[in-house]
């Protein structure tokens, strides 16, 4: 059987360029995100079928890589049910992951407790540009915290990262779980389709308002629970026209308005213009753990979503059976990469590159020379390549210049 050189459906190699702008922002990550209080953290990339097939992730669930059981666990002639064959998965997320993490270790965190993690996750989409089967996520998390000052803290570390990054012209959107609950339930959807409306709503970006109903419809939902729902939206071109205050008047319990009300004055007085923060009453996100506050970084240059996240108060609580509250944010690393790499990124501040090149059948004594004045050269700081001269000169020197060498 012949051996493939392309890498597995959906997965990518890195090439030296892109692995050095990679390395630049995740070094910034970890920069930005330590001035913040966060500590760096890692869990496995296998985790428990259980825990990622417990209906809290929402589409992920549908995509997700299982992994066989192992020497004699693994009886394929006994087996009636995939359960009998799996025992584990590759997480699609590092929420999930950071939530039995945290449940496992909470005796030895400080409360709060500010997470950083950086990792690679799958999940068995349809590739396409920019969308893989593996990819990089980057996640802060502050566990314990209960109030606004956590989502005050992550939206501003966030964007405090992306600034350095050099991305500016984005707007924060953001929306509260509970305020759509009070939503379909006062236009009259029954509470265990809940999620399923939301999921639906979440749609609206791609799909808009006639899209949504289509598939409420579809859903064979009471026509009035539809136009009732519906209708929030139905008035306006743009759902971040709708104001938080308008939608507060079909509120029993004001809290979540208000916590959104005090989010958005306080994070626009931090950033002193340099970004917006608006109510969208369309945003939902697509995982099921969510349950408060949610919010996304919208970039306006690039036409979509860098960032996102938001509160999960009960995940963690279904591994320890007490309520452990819980906010997170992502940032869209694979997609800020692609952006940089686009524009032509050039990492600053990179080291001197040097290369000697020297011919074949020297003096053992003149290649000595050159070793030693590379590790002098490395010692004070530079980047040296040490390479026997090819026989096509120019088209090695083309190489190196091409990858920032210079003095050969």
């Amino acid at each position: 059987m012949a051996l493939k050189k392309k890498p597995v459906t959906g997965m990518k190699d890195i090439l030296p360029k892109e692995m050095e702008i990679r390395n630049y922002v995740m070094n910034m990550i970890r920069e930005t995100y330590g001035t913040f209080g966060f500590s760096s953290i890692e869990t496995p990339c296998v985790e428990h079928i259980e825990n990622l097939s417990s209906k809290q992730g929402g589409e992920n669930e549908k995509l997700i890589f299982k992994i066989l059981k192992r020497g004699e666990k693994l009886k394929l002639a006994e087996a009636e049910k995939e359960s009998d064959l799996v025992d584990s998965g590759l997480r699609y997320d590092l929420t999930v992951p950071l939530s039995r993490y945290y449940s496992n270790n909470a005796s030895q965190l400080p409360a709060p407790f500010k997470a950083l993690q950086m990792g690679n996750v799958w999940r068995a989409d349809r590739p396409q540009r920019g969308r893989f089967r593996q990819f990089m996520q980057c996640d802060i998390d502050i566990l314990g915290e209960s109030t606004y000052l956590a989502e005050i803290e992550l939206v501003m570390a966030t964007t405090t990262l992306l600034g350095k990054l050099d991305f500016h012209n984005f707007t924060i959107r953001i929306n509260d779980r509970k305020i759509l609950k009070a939503m379909a339930q006062y236009s009259g959807f029954p509470e265990e389709s809940f999620d399923t409306v939301f999921i639906i709503l979440d749609k609206m970006d791609k799909i808009g308002l006639e899209g949504v109903k289509k598939e409420l419809e579809e859903k064979e939902f009471a026509e009035a629970a539809i136009a009732k729902f519906t209708g929030f939206l139905a008035n306006v071109s743009n759902p971040q026209e709708i104001s938080l205050e308008s939608v507060k008047d079909i509120l029993v319990d004001k809290a979540p308005a208000e916590s959104l009300e005090y989010i958005m004055k306080s994070v626009n007085e931090l950033c002193n213009g340099e970004f917006d923060v608006v109510f969208d009453l369309s945003l939902v996100r697509g995982q099921g753990y969510y349950t408060g506050t949610v919010f996304e970084v919208e970039s306006i240059d690039f036409k979509g979503a860098i960032a996102g996240g938001g509160r999960y108060d009960n995940l963690i609580g279904k591994f320890l059976n007490q309520s452990i509250p819980a906010v997170g944010f992502s940032i869209g690393f694979e997609r800020i990469v692609t952006i940089l790499l686009d524009e032509g990124f050039t990492v600053p501040g990179s080291k001197e590159k040097i290369a000697y090149l020297v011919e074949k059948g020297v003096d053992s004594k003149v290649l000595g020379t050159v070793l030693q004045e590379a590790m002098a050269g490395r010692a004070a700081g530079q980047q040296i390549l040490v390479a026997w001269m090819n026989k096509n000169k120019k088209f090695q020197k083309e190489q190196l210049i091409a990858e920032g060498y210079s003095e050969f």
